[in-house]
């Protein structure tokens, strides 16, 4: 497989914001200038109700109602894509499922995202890899973010590519070496209090635009100790419940209020971020690029260019990503840098399953 230089490859891409299962069928090419990618089709599977109660729940569930449904959401994952690709003539060579993050705790040494990759490549009778995670993790790293690489090897005529999903993370070379972190909570915590209206997201960041941040909580909130770090830091779920959610619950403000100050306060991490690294462009992908409101706020506190991309690349950058981690795992090429997750060393990370 080394030898080819042209690879079909399906990126599953699902975030902590549970919009959905991203699905990106891509093909990529290597040539002597380096890779080239073209996103045949994508597409987001939104989750009904009872799959989005599963994801959010997942974390209390007993041991073996959890890896029941671990494997559940493989076969959702394997019985999906077999939909997406019904009519279409491509035949994947690999299939590079991120999973869902139920948890991730790389100080303890462990990070977990369901979605079984034995079943995927079972049903689909396709190699599949996925758990990118846990290699970068048992080397002493963050375990994320993953995206990077292929920031480095796909979309390098951009200063910096951030991405807003749950989390709002950025990726970019500094002093001649790729970093990327986690910035600060975005979706996760919009999409909680959207929630709280009846809505699954602020269309538009208009809720939040309507709020009045409170002075006080957003002071509180920046000066949260992980922001006081750069480099090889990530954010999980739980992280974002203690700090974030309990700080705001335990305030009398109202509910629009909440969105706003949370909002103001994500927006300024980001553009502190930009700000701190002298960064004169930024490619924006991700859901968060269409909260209007939230892309103000961070133009209002950095004089950074802010590039929105075509819709494709909006929604599917990270699944696209993905889907070319996978072709570098097929061919036992480093797709996880030690720059970026603070392991000690690079590593080709992922669970290979033969589709066989």
């Amino acid at each position: 497989m080394k030898s080819k230089n042209t690879y079909t490859a399906i990126g599953l891409m699902s975030g902590t914001s549970l919009d959905g299962l991203d699905i990106a069928l891509c093909v990529f090419s290597k040539n002597n200038k380096g890779w080239n990618y073209k996103i045949i089709d994508a597409k987001t599977f939104t989750y009904n109700t009872i799959w989005k109660q599963k994801l959010q729940n997942a974390h209390l569930l007993n041991t073996e109602e959890f890896w029941k449904l671990y494997t559940d959401f493989g076969t959702f994952s394997a019985q999906t894509v077999k939909r997406f690709l019904k009519n279409k003539k491509h035949n994947p060579d690999i299939i590079a499922s991120h999973g869902h993050t139920i948890f991730h705790q790389p100080q303890n040494k462990f990070t977990c995202q369901i979605g079984d990759g034995a079943t995927i490549a079972a049903i689909t009778n396709t190699t599949t890899v996925c758990d990118f995670r846990s290699t970068d993790v048992a080397l002493g790293g963050q375990g994320a973010p993953l995206v990077p690489i292929g920031d480095e090897l796909l979309f390098n005529k951009y200063n910096a590519c951030l991405n807003i999903g749950g989390i709002a993370n950025i990726s970019f070379k500094h002093k001649k070496e790729r970093v990327a972190f986690d910035i600060c909570p975005a979706n996760l915590v919009f999409n909680f209090y959207a929630a709280q209206t009846g809505k699954p997201y602020d269309k538009g960041g208009k809720m939040a635009a309507s709020g009045k941040v409170n002075e006080n909580i957003l002071k509180k909130l920046n000066a949260l100790p992980f922001y006081k770090k750069y480099k090889s830091k990530s954010l999980g779920r739980e992280w974002v419940d203690e700090e974030i959610i309990a700080l705001l619950e335990d305030s009398n403000i109202t509910l629009h209020d909440k969105m706003a100050t949370t909002l103001e306060h994500s927006a300024f991490q980001v553009a502190s971020v930009l700000n701190h690294f002298k960064l004169k462009n930024v490619l924006i992908t991700g859901g968060g690029a269409y909260n209007t409101h939230f892309i103000n706020r961070i133009k209002y506190y950095t004089a950074c260019q802010l590039i929105l991309p075509d819709d494709k690349t909006i929604q599917f950058k990270e699944a696209l990503i993905f889907a070319f981690l996978g072709v570098l795992r097929l061919r036992e090429e480093t797709n996880c840098l030690k720059s970026v997750t603070g392991a000690s060393r690079n590593s080709c990370s992922g669970a290979l399953y033969l589709g066989i």
